[in-house]
Order: structure tokens, then sequence, then C-alpha cells
């Protein structure tokens, strides 16, 4: 296995996929894409056509601040394996399919991403993940804190 690709959007789902994908980077002697996908929400176009004003390379900078800040949250750049941030345009298990395209290659994404069901325990683009890659994938859930565990109260 030479390459790990991680789903990166943010999250807390994310950041512990990044943290395992780095691990298991230094482990394997693999190296790291993180992939953050980006499009323009169909409500944007909720009559047929987008409104007036909406600007829409704003999308694309908050894809791209989100990947540049979840880096710097875990310490990318200083990881000791290489790591390369990958911003693509479309639906994220798209994208993150589209990236790890070879049996040999690990594609990593978090349980849950920013999506709003946060009751599933799996979000849709983890789900899509596992059932259409072409490689194996791991699902990383979130670190646990206190208050999401009862037994700790």
């Amino acid at each position: 296995m030479s390459t790990i690709v991680v789903g990166v959007d943010g999250s807390e789902g994310s950041l512990a996929a990044l943290r395992f994908a780095i691990e298991e980077a230094r482990i394997r002697g693999a190296e790291v894409r993180a992939v953050n996908a980006w499009h323009v929400p169909p409500a944007v176009y909720g009559g047929g056509w987008a409104p007036a004003g909406v600007d829409f390379d704003e999308f694309r900078k908050l894809a791209e601040a989100a990947l540049e800040k979840t880096l710097e949250d875990v310490g990318a750049r200083e990881a000791g394996v290489l790591v390369t941030a990958i911003l693509r345009e479309g639906q994220p298990a798209d994208v993150l399919c589209a990236e790890a395209p070879n049996r040999d290659d690990l594609l990593v994404v978090g349980s849950r991403g920013l999506g709003g069901f946060r009751g599933l325990l799996l979000g849709s683009v983890s789900q899509q993940a596992v059932h259409h890659s072409a490689c194996p994938v791991v699902v990383v859930p979130p670190a646990e804190t206190k208050d999401e565990n009862p037994a700790s109260s």
C-alpha cells in the first residue's frame, strides 16, 4: 500500500480520520492524500436558476479553508510522512472513491461528517464509500468525549 486517501471536511470525524491515516502511513511507509470535496448546494438553484449575487467561488474557498485548518489542527505538515492536500469539486463520496482507484490503496473516512442527521451511526459519505470503493475502507469514529458516554456520568 503506497497511498492512503482520507476524507477531510473539518468535522471531528475527519480530524480523527486524518490522525488515523497519518499514523497508518507512518507504519506502512505510505503517503497521505487529504481530500476535501466541495460543490454548490442544490438549494442555491432552488428555483432552477442561481440567484444574482451568489459567489460560487466562495464554496471552494470555504472548503479550502476547512482543509487547511484540519491539516493544521492535526499537525499534518510536521507528521513525518508526506501529506498532500487535494481540493476537488464534486460529491464527496464520488471524489474520494476516484482518488483511491487502486485495490492496494486505502480509503479512510470519519464515521460522520458535517451532515444534519446526528443520530445516524454512519454518515452518507462513509456509507457510500464503504459500498462503492474499489479499495479497502476504514471508517474511524470521532474521539469519544465524556459528555457523549452516558456510562461516564
